[in-house]
Protein backbone atom coordinates (compact mmCIF):
# COMPACT_ATOMS: atom_id res chain seq x y z
CA UNK A 1 0.00 0.00 0.00
CA UNK A 2 1.18 3.40 -0.87
CA UNK A 3 0.81 4.74 2.21
CA UNK A 4 1.52 8.76 1.44
CA UNK A 5 -0.80 8.76 -1.53
CA UNK A 6 -3.61 7.13 0.25
CA UNK A 7 -3.01 9.38 3.38
CA UNK A 8 -2.63 12.29 0.98
CA UNK A 9 -6.04 11.26 -0.89
CA UNK A 10 -7.75 9.98 2.59
CA UNK A 11 -6.98 13.90 4.34
CA UNK A 12 -8.78 15.70 1.55
CA UNK A 13 -12.04 12.74 1.80
CA UNK A 14 -13.44 14.98 4.15
CA UNK A 15 -12.44 19.01 3.29
CA UNK A 16 -14.24 20.88 5.86
CA UNK A 17 -13.11 18.31 8.26
CA UNK A 18 -9.79 18.50 7.40
CA UNK A 19 -9.43 22.28 6.92
CA UNK A 20 -11.01 23.54 10.04
CA UNK A 21 -8.53 20.71 11.92
CA UNK A 22 -5.56 22.67 9.58
CA UNK A 23 -6.45 25.74 10.39
CA UNK A 24 -6.90 25.09 14.09
CA UNK A 25 -3.24 24.52 14.23
CA UNK A 26 -2.25 27.08 12.33
CA UNK A 27 -3.74 29.50 14.34
CA UNK A 28 -2.25 27.86 17.70
CA UNK A 29 1.34 27.27 16.21
CA UNK A 30 1.04 31.13 14.57
CA UNK A 31 -0.11 33.05 17.98
CA UNK A 32 1.91 30.74 19.97
CA UNK A 33 5.15 32.06 17.76
CA UNK A 34 4.35 35.59 17.56
CA UNK A 35 3.71 35.47 21.48
CA UNK A 36 6.78 33.67 22.25
CA UNK A 37 8.50 36.20 20.51
CA UNK A 38 7.25 39.37 22.12
CA UNK A 39 7.28 37.78 25.82
CA UNK A 40 10.87 36.98 25.11
CA UNK A 41 11.21 40.70 23.95
CA UNK A 42 9.34 41.95 26.91
CA UNK A 43 11.30 39.88 29.51
CA UNK A 44 14.58 40.69 27.50
CA UNK A 45 13.56 44.61 27.68
CA UNK A 46 12.81 44.71 30.99
CA UNK A 47 15.88 42.64 32.10
CA UNK A 48 18.21 44.74 30.23
CA UNK A 49 16.24 48.13 31.45
CA UNK A 50 17.41 46.53 35.01
CA UNK A 51 21.01 46.10 34.24
CA UNK A 52 21.67 48.51 31.75
CA UNK A 53 20.06 51.66 33.27
CA UNK A 54 19.62 51.30 36.68
CA UNK A 55 21.35 48.53 38.75
CA UNK A 56 24.23 46.71 36.25
CA UNK A 57 24.64 43.06 35.87
CA UNK A 58 26.30 43.09 38.99
CA UNK A 59 27.19 45.39 42.18
CA UNK A 60 30.12 45.62 44.41
CA UNK A 61 30.07 47.66 48.21
CA UNK A 62 31.19 47.77 50.92
CA UNK A 63 30.25 45.06 53.59
CA UNK A 64 28.35 47.68 55.84
CA UNK A 65 26.81 49.84 52.87
CA UNK A 66 23.97 48.48 51.89
CA UNK A 67 22.50 48.30 55.17
CA UNK A 68 24.12 51.31 56.79
CA UNK A 69 24.31 53.45 53.37
CA UNK A 70 26.74 56.22 54.38
CA UNK A 71 29.57 58.79 52.90
CA UNK A 72 32.44 56.70 55.15
CA UNK A 73 30.99 53.23 53.98
CA UNK A 74 33.53 53.29 50.45
CA UNK A 75 35.90 50.76 49.15
CA UNK A 76 39.37 52.11 49.70
CA UNK A 77 40.28 49.75 46.87
CA UNK A 78 37.86 49.99 44.21
CA UNK A 79 40.60 51.16 41.58
CA UNK A 80 42.48 47.79 42.03
CA UNK A 81 39.44 46.12 42.30
CA UNK A 82 38.32 47.70 38.91
CA UNK A 83 41.79 47.12 37.41
CA UNK A 84 41.33 43.12 38.47
CA UNK A 85 37.73 42.56 36.67
CA UNK A 86 39.02 44.90 33.46
CA UNK A 87 41.91 42.32 32.69
CA UNK A 88 39.44 39.46 32.33
CA UNK A 89 37.27 41.48 30.19
CA UNK A 90 34.87 42.37 32.76
CA UNK A 91 33.69 46.17 31.99
CA UNK A 92 33.17 48.12 35.56
CA UNK A 93 32.77 51.78 36.69
CA UNK A 94 32.72 53.37 39.91
CA UNK A 95 29.92 55.39 41.42
CA UNK A 96 29.91 58.06 44.23
CA UNK A 97 26.85 57.64 46.57
CA UNK A 98 25.56 60.48 48.41
CA UNK A 99 22.69 62.37 50.23
CA UNK A 100 21.52 65.99 50.45
CA UNK A 101 19.02 69.11 50.04
CA UNK A 102 18.81 70.64 46.67
CA UNK A 103 16.97 74.05 46.26
CA UNK A 104 15.53 76.24 43.14
CA UNK A 105 14.91 79.66 43.80
CA UNK A 106 10.92 78.19 44.65
CA UNK A 107 11.57 75.68 46.69
CA UNK A 108 13.81 72.53 48.08
CA UNK A 109 13.60 68.75 48.57
CA UNK A 110 15.73 65.86 49.36
CA UNK A 111 18.39 64.57 46.87
CA UNK A 112 20.30 61.55 45.63
CA UNK A 113 23.35 62.23 44.48
CA UNK A 114 25.58 60.20 42.31
CA UNK A 115 28.98 60.99 40.86
CA UNK A 116 29.59 59.11 37.67
CA UNK A 117 32.86 58.87 35.61
CA UNK A 118 31.08 59.31 32.54
CA UNK A 119 33.19 57.42 29.67
CA UNK A 120 33.08 54.39 32.38
CA UNK A 121 29.46 54.88 33.48
CA UNK A 122 28.94 54.89 29.53
CA UNK A 123 30.33 51.66 29.19
CA UNK A 124 28.06 49.64 31.92
CA UNK A 125 24.94 51.91 31.54
CA UNK A 126 22.60 53.49 29.56
CA UNK A 127 21.35 55.91 31.63
CA UNK A 128 22.84 58.45 29.49
CA UNK A 129 20.18 57.39 26.53
CA UNK A 130 17.58 58.75 29.06
CA UNK A 131 17.68 62.46 28.98
CA UNK A 132 14.49 63.82 27.84
CA UNK A 133 15.42 67.77 27.67
CA UNK A 134 19.26 69.00 27.38
CA UNK A 135 22.08 67.10 27.34
CA UNK A 136 24.24 64.40 29.43
CA UNK A 137 27.26 65.19 31.78
CA UNK A 138 30.32 66.77 30.13
CA UNK A 139 33.73 66.95 31.78
CA UNK A 140 33.63 70.44 30.34
CA UNK A 141 30.81 71.49 32.23
CA UNK A 142 31.55 70.13 35.75
CA UNK A 143 29.20 72.51 37.24
CA UNK A 144 26.79 71.08 35.14
CA UNK A 145 24.35 68.51 36.50
CA UNK A 146 21.43 66.24 35.35
CA UNK A 147 18.31 65.76 36.89
CA UNK A 148 15.36 62.98 37.43
CA UNK A 149 12.08 64.07 35.88
CA UNK A 150 10.11 64.54 38.71
CA UNK A 151 12.43 66.35 41.00
CA UNK A 152 12.78 69.06 38.02
CA UNK A 153 8.66 69.53 38.82
CA UNK A 154 9.24 69.75 42.40
CA UNK A 155 11.59 72.40 41.90
CA UNK A 156 9.95 74.32 38.63
CA UNK A 157 13.71 74.22 37.04
CA UNK A 158 14.65 73.28 33.52
CA UNK A 159 17.32 73.23 31.16
CA UNK A 160 20.07 76.62 32.60
CA UNK A 161 18.04 77.26 35.80
CA UNK A 162 20.42 77.16 38.85
CA UNK A 163 20.24 75.31 42.15
CA UNK A 164 22.01 74.78 45.40
CA UNK A 165 22.90 71.77 46.68
CA UNK A 166 23.61 71.18 50.73
CA UNK A 167 25.11 68.72 52.37
CA UNK A 168 27.78 67.44 55.37
CA UNK A 169 31.16 66.77 53.85
CA UNK A 170 33.31 63.72 54.03
CA UNK A 171 35.68 65.91 56.68
CA UNK A 172 32.09 67.14 58.53
CA UNK A 173 32.24 70.61 57.74
CA UNK A 174 28.95 71.82 55.66
CA UNK A 175 29.18 70.86 51.56
CA UNK A 176 27.34 73.75 49.67
CA UNK A 177 27.90 74.97 46.06
CA UNK A 178 25.96 76.32 43.10
CA UNK A 179 25.10 73.96 40.07
CA UNK A 180 23.16 74.58 36.55
CA UNK A 181 20.81 72.05 34.96
CA UNK A 182 22.15 70.83 32.01
CA UNK A 183 19.41 68.17 31.37
CA UNK A 184 16.79 66.12 33.02
CA UNK A 185 15.63 62.64 32.68
CA UNK A 186 13.41 60.65 31.13
CA UNK A 187 11.67 58.16 33.76
CA UNK A 188 14.11 55.92 35.31
CA UNK A 189 12.87 54.80 38.14
CA UNK A 190 10.86 55.97 41.14
CA UNK A 191 13.84 57.21 43.75
CA UNK A 192 16.11 58.44 40.58
CA UNK A 193 13.05 60.81 39.07
CA UNK A 194 12.00 61.91 42.15
CA UNK A 195 15.51 62.70 43.78
CA UNK A 196 18.09 62.12 41.45
CA UNK A 197 20.88 64.38 40.93
CA UNK A 198 23.71 63.59 38.84
CA UNK A 199 27.15 64.91 38.68
CA UNK A 200 30.78 64.47 37.12
CA UNK A 201 33.03 62.08 39.99
CA UNK A 202 35.88 65.00 40.24
CA UNK A 203 32.85 67.13 41.33
CA UNK A 204 31.38 65.08 43.51
CA UNK A 205 34.62 64.62 44.99
CA UNK A 206 35.61 68.32 45.74
CA UNK A 207 32.12 68.81 46.97
CA UNK A 208 32.10 66.31 49.45
CA UNK A 209 35.56 66.94 50.30
CA UNK A 210 36.14 63.00 49.53
CA UNK A 211 39.48 61.99 48.00
CA UNK A 212 39.71 58.56 46.96
CA UNK A 213 37.42 55.46 46.93
CA UNK A 214 34.12 54.60 45.81
CA UNK A 215 30.88 53.75 47.02
CA UNK A 216 29.69 51.29 44.35
CA UNK A 217 31.30 49.55 41.70
CA UNK A 218 28.90 48.60 38.81
CA UNK A 219 30.23 45.27 36.20
CA UNK A 220 29.17 44.70 32.95
CA UNK A 221 29.91 40.61 32.00
CA UNK A 222 30.99 39.93 28.72
CA UNK A 223 27.59 39.15 26.34
CA UNK A 224 29.34 34.52 26.33
CA UNK A 225 28.98 34.82 30.39
CA UNK A 226 26.01 33.88 32.11
CA UNK A 227 24.85 35.79 34.94
CA UNK A 228 25.42 32.83 37.84
CA UNK A 229 29.32 32.10 35.80
CA UNK A 230 29.84 36.09 36.16
CA UNK A 231 29.27 36.00 39.86
CA UNK A 232 31.89 33.29 40.40
CA UNK A 233 34.44 35.12 38.68
CA UNK A 234 34.26 38.56 40.67
CA UNK A 235 34.02 36.74 43.41
CA UNK A 236 37.01 35.26 42.43
CA UNK A 237 38.79 38.22 41.37
CA UNK A 238 37.54 40.33 44.50
CA UNK A 239 38.51 37.03 46.95
CA UNK A 240 41.48 39.08 48.36
CA UNK A 241 39.08 41.80 49.31
CA UNK A 242 36.53 41.84 52.30
CA UNK A 243 33.61 43.17 50.12
CA UNK A 244 30.24 42.29 48.58
CA UNK A 245 29.54 40.86 45.38
CA UNK A 246 25.46 41.01 44.42
CA UNK A 247 24.00 40.46 40.93
CA UNK A 248 21.23 42.18 40.04
CA UNK A 249 18.96 39.19 40.90
CA UNK A 250 19.49 39.30 44.38
CA UNK A 251 19.79 43.18 44.74
CA UNK A 252 16.33 43.27 42.98
CA UNK A 253 15.11 39.21 43.96
CA UNK A 254 10.98 40.37 43.31
CA UNK A 255 11.55 41.95 40.44
CA UNK A 256 13.76 38.80 39.48
CA UNK A 257 10.73 36.49 40.63
CA UNK A 258 8.10 38.59 38.40
CA UNK A 259 10.16 38.18 35.21
CA UNK A 260 10.42 34.10 35.86
CA UNK A 261 7.04 33.97 36.98
CA UNK A 262 6.08 36.10 33.64
CA UNK A 263 8.18 33.19 31.66
CA UNK A 264 6.15 30.55 33.74
CA UNK A 265 2.63 32.25 32.94
CA UNK A 266 3.52 31.93 29.15
CA UNK A 267 4.14 28.26 29.41
CA UNK A 268 1.10 27.77 31.13
CA UNK A 269 -0.99 29.84 27.98
CA UNK A 270 1.47 27.82 25.89
CA UNK A 271 -0.46 24.41 27.76
CA UNK A 272 -3.95 25.51 27.90
CA UNK A 273 -3.99 26.36 23.91
CA UNK A 274 -2.17 23.36 23.01
CA UNK A 275 -4.90 21.22 25.30
CA UNK A 276 -7.54 22.50 23.20
CA UNK A 277 -5.94 21.58 20.03
CA UNK A 278 -5.52 17.90 20.98
CA UNK A 279 -8.58 17.74 21.93
CA UNK A 280 -9.91 18.92 18.41
CA UNK A 281 -7.33 16.67 16.74
CA UNK A 282 -8.06 13.66 18.47
CA UNK A 283 -11.86 14.29 17.93
CA UNK A 284 -11.21 14.87 14.43
CA UNK A 285 -9.12 11.73 13.62
CA UNK A 286 -11.23 9.47 15.81
CA UNK A 287 -14.35 10.76 13.80
CA UNK A 288 -12.38 9.76 10.81
CA UNK A 289 -11.58 6.47 12.13
CA UNK A 290 -15.38 5.39 13.09
CA UNK A 291 -16.20 6.40 9.52
CA UNK A 292 -13.90 4.26 7.85
CA UNK A 293 -13.80 1.50 10.41
CA UNK A 294 -15.74 -1.11 7.23
CA UNK A 295 -12.79 0.56 4.94
CA UNK A 296 -9.88 -0.85 8.00
CA UNK A 297 -11.98 -4.23 8.02
CA UNK A 298 -11.48 -4.80 3.88
CA UNK A 299 -7.72 -3.39 4.03
CA UNK A 300 -7.07 -5.99 6.97
CA UNK A 301 -9.25 -8.80 5.02
CA UNK A 302 -6.47 -8.52 2.16
CA UNK A 303 -3.40 -8.47 3.87
CA UNK A 304 -2.76 -5.21 5.27
CA UNK A 305 -0.76 -4.98 8.17
CA UNK A 306 -1.58 -3.38 11.95
CA UNK A 307 1.58 -1.78 11.06
CA UNK A 308 0.42 -0.55 7.98
CA UNK A 309 -2.83 0.93 8.99
CA UNK A 310 -0.82 2.59 12.00
CA UNK A 311 1.44 4.63 9.57
CA UNK A 312 -1.44 5.26 7.37
CA UNK A 313 -3.09 7.53 10.21
CA UNK A 314 -0.34 8.88 11.56
CA UNK A 315 0.80 10.20 7.90
CA UNK A 316 -2.18 11.81 7.48
CA UNK A 317 -1.76 13.47 11.19
CA UNK A 318 1.91 14.64 9.59
CA UNK A 319 0.22 16.11 6.73
CA UNK A 320 -1.94 17.66 8.11
CA UNK A 321 0.58 19.10 10.54
CA UNK A 322 2.87 20.03 7.28
CA UNK A 323 0.13 22.09 5.65
CA UNK A 324 -0.11 23.81 9.09
CA UNK A 325 3.09 24.85 9.66
CA UNK A 326 3.80 25.91 6.21
CA UNK A 327 0.58 28.27 6.72
CA UNK A 328 1.92 29.28 10.02
CA UNK A 329 5.15 30.27 8.77
CA UNK A 330 3.99 32.17 5.94
CA UNK A 331 1.96 34.06 8.12
CA UNK A 332 4.95 34.79 10.63
CA UNK A 333 6.54 36.28 8.60
CA UNK A 334 4.97 39.75 8.57
CA UNK A 335 4.11 39.73 11.83
CA UNK A 336 7.28 39.00 13.49
CA UNK A 337 9.11 41.80 10.58
CA UNK A 338 6.10 43.81 12.63
CA UNK A 339 7.06 42.89 16.65
CA UNK A 340 10.54 43.27 15.99
CA UNK A 341 10.31 46.36 13.74
CA UNK A 342 7.67 48.87 14.96
CA UNK A 343 6.89 46.64 18.05
CA UNK A 344 3.32 46.95 20.31
CA UNK A 345 3.14 50.36 21.77
CA UNK A 346 1.07 50.13 25.50
CA UNK A 347 1.72 53.78 26.20
CA UNK A 348 -2.04 54.24 26.36
CA UNK A 349 -1.91 52.31 29.77
CA UNK A 350 0.02 55.65 31.57
CA UNK A 351 3.66 55.34 32.56
CA UNK A 352 4.71 51.66 33.22
CA UNK A 353 6.39 51.08 36.11
CA UNK A 354 7.34 47.64 38.56
CA UNK A 355 8.35 47.65 41.37
CA UNK A 356 9.62 51.39 41.22
CA UNK A 357 11.14 50.81 38.38
CA UNK A 358 10.47 52.42 34.79
CA UNK A 359 9.92 50.98 31.75
CA UNK A 360 9.48 52.17 27.99
CA UNK A 361 6.08 51.91 26.96
CA UNK A 362 7.11 50.34 23.44
CA UNK A 363 8.11 46.62 23.71
CA UNK A 364 9.33 44.56 20.58
CA UNK A 365 9.49 40.73 19.71
CA UNK A 366 13.07 39.56 19.12
CA UNK A 367 13.51 36.36 17.07
CA UNK A 368 15.82 33.43 18.03
CA UNK A 369 16.18 29.73 17.63
CA UNK A 370 13.77 29.46 20.67
CA UNK A 371 10.96 31.89 19.14
CA UNK A 372 10.61 28.70 16.60
CA UNK A 373 11.85 25.29 17.55
CA UNK A 374 9.72 25.99 21.24
CA UNK A 375 6.80 26.13 20.13
CA UNK A 376 7.09 23.96 17.15
CA UNK A 377 8.50 21.06 19.73
CA UNK A 378 5.31 21.61 21.42
CA UNK A 379 2.95 21.53 18.48
CA UNK A 380 4.66 18.42 16.99
CA UNK A 381 4.51 16.25 20.34
CA UNK A 382 0.37 17.71 21.13
CA UNK A 383 -0.05 16.24 17.13
CA UNK A 384 1.37 12.99 17.98
CA UNK A 385 -0.65 12.43 21.00
CA UNK A 386 -3.59 13.57 19.41
CA UNK A 387 -2.81 11.24 16.48
CA UNK A 388 -1.61 8.43 18.33
CA UNK A 389 -5.00 6.95 19.73
CA UNK A 390 -6.75 7.02 16.74
CA UNK A 391 -4.04 5.13 14.96
CA UNK A 392 -3.88 2.36 17.32
CA UNK A 393 -7.03 1.82 17.09
CA UNK A 394 -7.48 1.45 13.60
CA UNK A 395 -4.44 -0.63 13.71
CA UNK A 396 -6.35 -3.23 16.95
CA UNK A 397 -9.73 -3.32 14.38
CA UNK A 398 -10.11 -6.91 12.88
CA UNK A 399 -12.32 -7.96 9.66
CA UNK A 400 -14.69 -9.64 12.02
CA UNK A 401 -15.09 -6.48 14.13
CA UNK A 402 -15.48 -4.07 10.64
CA UNK A 403 -18.36 -6.89 9.48
CA UNK A 404 -20.33 -6.41 12.72
CA UNK A 405 -19.90 -2.95 12.84
CA UNK A 406 -22.85 -0.49 12.85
Amino acid sequence: MQVTKTAWRNVWRNTRRSGVTIAAMTFSLFMMICVTSFYEGMLKKMEANITEVEIGDIQIHDPEYRNSPSLYNSMATSEEVAAALESINYQTSERLLGSGLVASDETSAGAAIFGLEIDDDAEVSLVFERISQGEWLSESAPKGVVVGRALARTLHITIGDELVLLSQAYDGSMANDLFTVRGVLSSISEVTDRGGVFMPSDTFREFYALQGGAHRLMVKRPNNVDLDQAVIDVKDATAKQELEVKSWRELSPILATLIDSALQLMQVGFLIIYVAVVIMLLNAMLMAVFERIREFGILKAIGVSPASVLALILMEGVIQTIVAITLAFLLCIPALWYLVNVGINLAAMGNLSLMGMSFDPIFHGVVTAKTIYMPLTTMMVIVLLGVLYPAIKAARITPIEAIHHQ
